[in-house]
């Protein structure tokens, strides 16, 4: 009996900094935010448009994300009934560059969103009963502007949407004139009327002065807000080092299983956001991969190397001050 060499052992490539990049971590103040959310979303909800509002680099856009996936895990039945079902739709907000919001390119990206074929031809065709001849019914042009928004009321109800959400919200206001904000609201409190949805915005505090512009609106309008880990709550302090644990497993052979005896420094210097410790880990990584830096010497192993970065951080903005975020 002849026996074949037996194949050695695959040895698992080690993960990179770029990792840290796509990791999200469903933590304890996106779990809370969003359960405040799911009592707010529901059919014949008067409160037609949410804001989430938070500072910058909470992890706001790993929230909105979680929320369509989550409505798309829950319908998953329900979708294998219906194949036209689209329980939840994640939208960016477009910065298209030009002086006011472009409704046109969101409206587009929406639909793309939503599964609508925008390259089949939009036009109807009908039969003359007087002629007898093929005719062009004359109406709304499926290209222009309200045609596609004609077309996004209408996919939204036919997908059965619950809710939309827009992500980067605060472009909206930001390529808006001030006394044009009402009128934007107002489109988009009408396309959720219209549409049987509710609009989720989500952005930075810029969106709160959306509650302000009137009182009619402000009764359709419910604020939630995605705080920041503060240092000055115990619960808070062991939620965001639970998040440095986390970190700390992706890139063992990098952090020396070391990373956690820095949480505290690391929750100064981030001011509590998770989207912000990200950054700062994934540069921290990166730099310890890199053998050509000056402080490190050629002995040192990964471990070392990161935190000799993490240091060279923490001493850099001891000395020019922390970057100041929105809150």
């Amino acid at each position: 009996m002849i026996h074949k060499p037996s194949q050695p052992a695959l040895t698992p490539v080690p993960a990179s900094a770029e990792s840290l990049l796509n990791l999200r971590i469903k933590h304890t103040r996106i779990k809370q935010v969003i359960n405040e959310l799911n009592t707010l979303i529901y059919p014949g909800s008067q409160d037609s448009i949410l804001l989430v509002i938070g500072p910058t680099g909470a992890g706001k856009t790993t929230l909105a994300r979680y929320m369509v996936e989550q409505a798309l895990e829950g319908a998953t039945s329900e979708m294998n009934k219906d194949a036209g079902l689209i329980p939840a739709v994640y939208v960016e907000a477009p910065s298209s560059g030009e002086d006011d919001f472009s409704w046109r390119l969101f409206y587009t990206q929406a639909l793309a969103e939503l599964g609508e074929d925008l390259s089949a031809p939009k036009v109807a065709y009908g039969i003359d009963p007087t002629t007898g001849k093929m005719v062009r019914p004359r109406g709304i042009s499926p290209g222009g502007l309200a045609g596609l928004r004609t077309a996004v009321e209408r996919c939204l109800k036919e997908r059965d949407t619950r809710f939309v959400v827009i992500d980067e919200a605060a472009h909206i206001i930001r390529q808006t004139r001030r006394s044009r904000l009402e009128i934007q609201l107002d489109t988009l409190k009408s396309l959720a009327n219209k549409g049987c949805s509710q609009i989720v915005m989500v952005g930075s505090y810029d969106l709160y002065q959306l509650v302000s512009l009137s009182g009619q609106l402000a009764r359709r309008i419910h604020v939630v807000h995605c705080e920041r880990y503060r240092q000055d709550r115990p619960e808070d302090v062991l939620a965001f080092t639970a998040c440095v644990q986390k970190f700390q497993s992706v890139l063992p052979h990098v952090w020396g299983e070391q990373l956690v005896q820095y949480s505290q420094a690391l929750h100064e210097n981030t001011l509590g956001c998770v989207g912000t410790l990200s950054s700062v880990l994934t540069r921290a990584a990166t730099n310890a991969r890199q053998p050509h830096q000056c402080y490190l010497a050629n002995h040192r192993g990964d471990g070392q190397r990161a935190k000799c970065s993490l240091r060279s951080t923490y001493w850099r903005r001891q000395k020019h001050g922390p970057q100041l975020v929105e809150g």
